[in-house]
């Protein structure tokens, strides 16, 4: 399993790096245009994603008090893909790290609303990872609707397409 997971974080850094890579050509109009979706804007989905893979790694490290980027980010857009990127390379730094026999260990965690809850690590990472893909998927719709085109698959079989030539 820790194999297959550690491939999965390597899909995750791949379609994150497209994904900022799409963040990087829009401007500060189309990165702050309101268009109605789960969030408001490109910006506020993609805070989102940072911020759900970031507080993941601090759930699974046990950080006492993690707090979610999203409930106050204030940095521009860079700042964000620098957070977004060191989120993404600390998840897969995580999962080498993070031994096999305890990837039934619950872990817990508190959504934004406040509900507490646990998991096992094994369905938690997944969780994760899909959820990530989702949000993906949406930032393409929002970048389409704010005029963006330049767009690519992100999905994980052009992944393996892509890393098995």
């Amino acid at each position: 399993m820790k194999k297959y997971f550690i491939e999965l974080a390597d899909y995750n850094i791949w379609a994150d790096n497209i994904a900022i890579g799409w963040l990087n050509q829009i401007n500060d109009e189309q990165w702050d245009q309101v268009i109605i979706s789960s969030f408001s804007s490109i910006k506020q989905t993609a805070i989102h994603i940072a911020s759900a893979e970031k507080i993941w790694v601090d759930f699974w490290e046990n950080v006492s008090a993690p707090v979610y980027l999203s409930a106050g980010f204030k940095g521009t857009k860079n700042d964000l893909i620098e957070i977004w990127k060191k989120a993404s390379v600390g998840l897969k730094k995580f999962i080498e790290e993070y031994p096999e026999e305890n990837y039934q260990q619950q872990v817990k965690f508190k959504k934004p609303n406040g509900e507490e809850g646990r998991m096992e690590f094994s369905q938690t990472f997944p969780h994760m990872i899909n959820h990530s893909t989702y949000h993906r998927g949406q930032l393409v719709t929002l970048l389409r609707q704010a005029g963006f085109t330049k767009l690519s698959s992100t999905d994980l079989f052009t992944y393996y397409r892509v890393i098995q030539k």
